[in-house]
């Protein structure tokens, strides 16, 4: 009988992944948000270009905003910006933490603006990076305050006993008088890191002049010095500049490096004082509340204004959560330490920790900045370099009689879009997630309830028949109206009827030896009264032929009807403690008796081997074997009997050489009416009741019984094993 393997995907398996399908609903929603945040993308990228036109719409044709007195772009390095400072700042606290976001107008001088003057009258350039400075210039309350962050890398402090005021680094401020006719020099040479102290010099830094109205701090620094200081806005002509000198040799004391604002130090040279108006500040006011940062920029690229941080201007304003509003603890467990962990290896979350490197300059610059200045509006998306952000440019050009006078920046980063997609697919993938375990676990039960009625209408048709083929039990029908009700009240009436066909062919052999005999003791009667009146020899041959056909009937019907009369006897049969040695023994001495020409040959140990049994019923299962081996086995080949204990069972062996049995009838030798032998071999009539009779014996003794090729040699032995008694 062949058994096909075991399939380890089942029912459940199948649904389940048949249900994985339903991750393609995921990846739809992931791509429509997508597509969502590119929209609003393209929304807001309008929405940022909208601002920046309106801004400069309210600036165009109106010069005079960018400067208080005469316009003059600012197209020179030269020139310097003084940015409007909303509340005072101290000059003693030896930091520039006061001066906060006013920072980043700050302007680097390095050794690209070497200026060469009368105390180093041959130094030309050289690419020496030891000397630079940063500053930025604010106005408040009618005074001008600035700071110069300065990299030095050797600081000379003026000698005490010194009476010059250029034999040590200084810095030195040089202005344009109210006349515009002259220009005045002052010079901040300290002995030490202490409140300033300026003097008013002549052109060749003789006879100084101590000014009281500057005033300011000189204080160190990691990477050299700092001062800050404020100069009264009524001193100030149109010109200012401000020069570092650095001076290393602190014996010879001579000028080594000079970096300035400026290129010469003459009226013309020095810087244009650029003030923005605060006309312009009250128009960018007016629109700094749409959650962007905005700055106008002249036509070189220096800001006048800046209204917001990039930072904070994520452009959406998302809603936040109510106060008050109970949050469920576990699901936020859940959300927190599960579910955002698994998002985010898919997701970025946006950081607002982050620094543009491209606005940290005064000087703004950019693809869109530059369009803007050659007259064309431009947005662009920029994502910053090593991190997740990505901001959004807009910049309009602002006109005046047909010229570009500068242009107006609206940046927005996309934080604020990225925060909104992300809060999005939280909702969706929650959503999904939800709705796909519970699809996921109700065609799991679902499967489960099938394969479970399945596996009982399978264990149920198992357990119909029984080891010797017979129907035992049936199947119980189920009162389901779905298909598998329908299966099982079909395979239910199929065995009801297979069980009565069986039970015909069962009882028929003796139904048919019983009617049978009666005709043919009629028979046998009549011929045997025929062979006393009937003398002569012709008659006597038909006669003989006619008694030899009633005997070998007789046989035939004693056969069929042994089977049936043994399971009688074996249903009131009582067993006993026999010893297994001694049966087997007596009897391989009786098959020596009985087969005179076959060899036989007994296996065993001097031991007992103790069975529950009856030793009439053992030795008949014996001669069932023996008689088979006889049979089949090769002339002048032994017979072996072999017995053994092994373990808690007895173990008996009837080999023979002789030919193998078919592979396809080891299973079936033991059935009922089962023969192997071929037709030319059967000198009297087999009904396979043989080894029939053998299995119906070693079932009652609680044993069983197998046949099967030997390994050694052509033949084959027939196993039985039998339980041991333990009483």
């Amino acid at each position: 009988m062949a058994f096909a393997l075991k399939n380890p995907f089942g029912i459940r398996f199948k649904l389940v992944f048949l249900s994985s399908f339903l991750l393609v609903i995921p990846w739809l929603g992931y791509q429509y948000i997508l597509e969502m945040e590119d929209y609003l993308a393209r929304g807001q990228e309008q929405t940022v270009l909208g601002t920046a036109q309106a801004l400069a719409t309210a600036l165009n044709e109106r010069p005079e905003l960018f400067n208080e007195g005469s316009y003059s772009p600012a197209t020179r390095s030269e020139d310097l910006y003084v940015y409007p400072v909303y509340s005072p700042l101290s000059l003693v606290d030896s930091s520039l933490g006061d001066w906060g976001e006013y920072q980043q107008y700050e302007v680097l001088y390095d050794n690209r603006d070497f200026l060469r003057t009368t105390l180093n009258p041959a130094r030309m350039y050289v690419d020496d990076d030891s000397l630079k400075f940063e500053s930025m210039l604010g106005e408040y309350d009618g005074f001008l305050y600035a700071y110069f962050k300065v990299t030095d890398d050797e600081v000379v402090y003026r000698d005490q006993d010194a009476l010059t005021v250029y034999r040590s680094d200084f810095l030195q401020i040089s202005m344009l008088s109210k006349e515009g006719n002259d220009v005045t020099r002052y010079v901040i040479a300290p002995y030490q890191a202490e409140p300033i102290y300026p003097f008013r010099v002549k052109e060749d830094y003789t006879d100084p002049t101590y000014e009281e109205r500057i005033i300011g701090q000189w204080y160190d620094t990691n990477f050299g010095y700092a001062v800050e200081l404020r100069i009264p806005m009524e001193m100030l002509g149109d010109r200012l500049g401000f020069a570092v000198f650095d001076i290393d040799d602190p014996v010879n004391r001579s000028v080594n490096t000079v970096v300035a604002t400026y290129r010469m130090d003459d009226a013309e040279r020095l810087g244009s004082i650029l003030l923005p108006t605060p006309e312009i500040d009250r128009i960018v006011a007016g629109m700094g509340h749409n959650n962007s940062r905005i700055q106008v920029v002249d036509r070189s690229g220096r800001v006048l204004l800046t209204a917001g941080d990039i930072q904070s201007a994520t452009g959406i304003q998302l809603t936040p959560i109510e106060s008050g509003v109970p949050i469920n603890k576990y699901w936020l467990y859940v959300q927190n330490k599960i579910l955002d962990p698994l998002y985010y290896q898919l997701l970025t979350k946006p950081s607002n920790d982050f620094i543009d490197d491209l606005y940290s300059e005064v000087t703004r610059g950019g693809a869109h900045i530059y369009s803007a200045l050659n007259g064309t509006p431009l947005t662009q998306f920029r994502t910053l370099a090593d991190t997740e952000t990505r901001l959004l440019e807009a910049a309009h050009p602002i006109l005046a009689n047909n010229e570009v006078m500068g242009a107006v920046v609206v940046d927005q980063n996309m934080n604020g879009l990225r925060t909104f997609r992300n809060e999005a697919m939280e909702k969706l993938f929650n959503t999904i997630i939800a709705v796909m375990l519970i699809v996921v676990l109700g065609l799991f039960f679902f499967a489960s309830r099938i394969s479970s009625r399945i596996r009982g209408l399978r264990n149920q048709a198992e357990a119909i028949i029984d080891d010797t083929g017979r129907v035992q039990n049936t199947i119980v029908p189920s009162g389901n109206s779905d298909e598998i009700g329908d299966l099982s009240r079909s395979f239910s009436s199929i065995v009801e009827r297979l069980t009565q066909y069986t039970n015909y062919l069962e009882n028929m052999s003796s139904r048919l030896s019983h009617e049978l005999r009666t005709p043919v003791t009629v028979v046998r009667s009549s011929i045997e009264n025929l062979g006393l009146t009937e003398s002569n020899e012709e008659s006597a041959v038909y006669i003989e032929r006619a008694e030899e056909g009633i005997n070998r009937l007789n046989l035939i019907l004693t056969n069929m009807s042994e089977a049936t009369r043994l399971e009688q006897m074996l249903q009131t049969s009582e067993k006993e403690k026999i010893d297994l040695v001694e049966v087997i023994t007596g009897c391989v001495e009786g098959y020596k008796l009985a087969y005179p020409e076959s060899n036989f040959e007994l296996d065993t140990l001097n031991y007992t081997i103790h069975v529950d049994g009856v030793p009439e019923y053992i030795a008949q299962l014996l001669d069932k074997l023996v008689a088979n081996a006889v049979e089949f086995s090769y002339p002048d080949q032994p017979i072996t009997v072999y017995c053994r204990a092994l373990r808690d069972h007895a173990v008996i062996k009837v080999s023979n050489a002789g030919p193998f049995l078919p592979d396809e009838m080891k299973d079936r030798l033991f059935d009922s009416m089962i023969s192997v032998r071929p037709q030319e071999k059967q000198r009297q009539p087999h009904l396979g009741m043989g080894l029939h009779i053998a299995r119906l014996i070693s079932d009652f003794h609680g044993g069983q019984i197998r046949a099967e090729n030997r390994q050694d040699r052509n033949g084959v032995t027939v196993t039985v094993v039998i339980p041991l008694f333990y009483k």
